[in-house]
Order: C-alpha cells, then structure tokens, then sequence
C-alpha cells in the first residue's frame, strides 16, 4: 500500500519567486541536496556505525518499502538500548555551539558530489513517506527567532514539495502574552497553566486564530508552498468541552477530531496551518493546549508520524546534559522513565501525548529542538535523527 515516486520540486530561494515553468531534473536534485547539505553543515559529520544486527528490528522493517530506509531505526534500536541514552548526534550540536560562540570559521560549503550523496541517502526516505501524513507541532524559539522560522518553513515547503503530506499545528504563548500586556491584562497562572478568563479568551482567540495563524500561512506561501490557515473551530474540526479544573477557565480538554477538512486540504496538496482554539457545543470558544490538539489531529488522520517541536534536544537522562539523549524510546520504558523521574516537569505532557498518539495508530511520535538548524529535515530525512523517537515497541 505504500506509494512512491513523490514528486520533487525544489524550495530553495529560486524557487520562491513566482515562475510558472518548472526547473531542470539537474536543478531539481541539485536545490534539493543543498537544503540537506546546509542542514548537515550546522554539525560536524557523525561517528562512523557499525552495521546493525538486532533480531528485534524485524517488525519495524516490515513496515518499510524499501530495505534502505530502516536503517536510522536499526542503527537506533542496535546502538542504544531502551536504558541507555545516547549521544552521538547531540555531541554535534555541542560542538556547533561551540564553534559558533568562538567566533570559528564556518563549515565549507559542500561540493556537487557531496549534495548529491546527501540527496541518494534520503531517496529511501522520500519513497517511504511520499504521500504519508506528518503532524508538526510548530512552536517554542523556531516561532520567535525569524532565521529558525525561515528554516522551519523552508523544511515545510520542501517535504510538501516532494509528496510527504504536511499538517502544522500551532499555538503561540510569547505573543498571546505581548499582547495581553499591550491593552493592559496581565497574565495568570494555575498549576503552571494560563488561566484563560473571557477577557483573555478574545485575545488568545484574535492572536493564535488571526495573527499567529496568518503570518505562518503568508510565510508558506511566500516560500513557494500553498498553506491554509485553520483553527479548531471551523467545520468542528476540534471539539472540545471545558476542562474540568474550573480555575482555569477557558480551557479545553478535546473531546473529537473531525479530519475531513483537513483531508480534503492535503488531498489538494496544500499545507493546512491549524491554531489551538476551539468551541464546545454551546460554540463557547476554548483554548487548547497545542501539544494535545496535534496529537489528537494525528491520531485522527492516521499520520505517520507526530512531531513535537521544542526547546529542548529530546528526553535526556541528565536535563543539563545533551550527551545524555534517548535517540529511541519504547511505550513501556518511557512510562518507566516517568515513574523513575528521569521525565519530570514541562516534558511529562509532552511525552504523554506523543504515548496516546501512538496508541491511537500513529506509528512513531517524535521530540526535535526547533532551534537547530534544519531539524525537521534532519529527523525525518537522515539516518542519524536530531531528536528522541518514541514507537509502540522495539
């Protein structure tokens, strides 16, 4: 069932300006491979790995078309046991930073060969995911920093671009906050969640559903894409019922996800951009935390994968150490690390809703740091991954 041969465009700066004529296979290939070059380029290059031999990938691989593309889960699954973290592509980041906080040279520029080699590594990819779903959680510093957001919006455009079915969903705290100060209401808190009185509603309302949402869309659009902006509450996409916590006020817990509108958008090829606001029966508008809404949104749609972008690299052992990443997770021994506290805090919510997505049918739920360059591309399309990966089982 699974298909192949997307169709690749490039999304690099020549693609964005409007010609209807399409580019060369050459140009193609060549503006493809050096999105991958320049993510690749942020780090140093990966230790070498050895060839995988665990017996228990063999489910994983069954899932896949091509023999290839298992070879980021095998690598996983073979030099990371479910208790152990790991570090070999977090050491790149810490160099980087490194580099970059010396005032060091920047990397060289990759030569044609070494776009190309980049581009055949992630062929197995593109085949694999062409005309799957992926749910991207948009948020943390990737929404604030104008670089990261250009990136993100670039790796956006891109994978639409080359058949992988993208859904953004988003919320958007920093400007709910801006702008709650600029007409003089100062937020509130409970249990360390926003307490959305009705005054706040409106301006969550008016900055997540208009202003948030429309400046996504145009920065799609502008990069060659053809987003859609969307919030819960049209054609009862989200339902929702206030939570049950009454000193929150205006918040929801969703209740339902109606898909159809978002299949008919990506049946089209075009990029549905959804903000966390939605209605309970009575149409009493609710905010929603973004995290949940798009693990609901991917469970609804059967998607391939839910990705969470964050602040941070993934599940660490040690939160102070980025050595210390869990490149893979299982269900069970990521509830372990819950109760062990190894998960604690802003990331327990977090991994919770990347477990009762996959319980739902998604196959693989991801935690990426949206302030490394590239990381949605790096995730989806190296055998070496940015973040953690959480599947049902090993």
């Amino acid at each position: 069932h699974h298909h192949r041969n997307p169709k690749k465009q490039s999304d690099d700066d020549d693609a964005t300006t409007g010609e209807e004529s399409k580019p060369s296979t050459h140009k193609q290939t060549m503006a493809v491979a050096a999105v991958f070059a320049s993510a690749r380029s942020a780090a140093a290059p990966p230790p070498t790995r050895s060839p995988p031999s665990s017996p228990s990938v063999a489910r994983r691989a069954a899932t896949t078309t091509t023999t290839t593309v298992t070879t980021r889960r095998l690598r996983r699954h073979h030099h990371l046991s479910s208790s152990t973290p790991s570090s070999s592509t977090t050491t790149t980041t810490k160099a980087a930073a490194a580099a970059a906080e010396a005032g060091g040279p920047a990397a060289p520029k990759p030569s044609a060969f070494d776009r190309v080699q980049i581009l055949a590594e992630a062929l197995p990819y593109l085949q694999r995911f062409a005309n799957k779903t992926i749910v991207v959680k948009y948020g943390g510093a990737a929404m604030k920093d104008p670089t990261l957001k250009a990136r993100v919006v670039s790796d956006v455009v891109l994978l639409s671009c080359v058949g992988i079915r993208i859904v953004m969903v988003h919320g958007g705290g920093p400007e709910i906050n801006r702008w709650l100060d600029k007409v003089g209401i100062e937020p509130r808190f409970h249990n360390g969640l926003r307490v959305t009185d009705e005054a706040t509603m409106e301006i969550v309302e008016a900055v997540l559903a208009g202003k948030v949402n429309k400046s996504i869309v145009s920065l799609i659009n502008k990069a060659g894409g053809k987003a859609v902006g969307l919030c819960g509450k049209d054609a009862n996409l989200i339902s929702a019922r206030q939570t049950s916590d009454r000193e929150l006020g205006y918040v929801g817990d969703v209740t339902g996800v109606d898909p159809a509108l978002i299949g008919a958008i990506v049946e089209k090829g075009s990029i549905p951009v959804i903000a966390s606001v939605a209605s309970d029966e009575s149409g009493q508008s609710l905010n929603v935390n973004a995290d949940i809404a798009a693990g609901e949104i991917a469970a609804s749609l059967g998607a391939e994968k839910l990705i969470l972008m964050t602040d941070v690299p993934g599940v660490l052992k040690d939160k102070d150490d980025v050595g210390t990443l869990y490149k893979e997770l299982d269900i069970q021994t990521t509830r372990g690390l819950i109760t062990e506290e190894i998960i604690a805090g802003g990331m327990i919510p977090k991994v919770q809703c990347c477990v009762r997505s996959i319980a739902q049918g998604v196959q693989a739920a991801h935690i990426i740091d949206g302030r490394q360059p590239h990381s949605l591309l790096q995730e989806i399309l190296t055998d070496e991954g940015v973040g953690t990966m959480i599947t049902e089982a090993h």
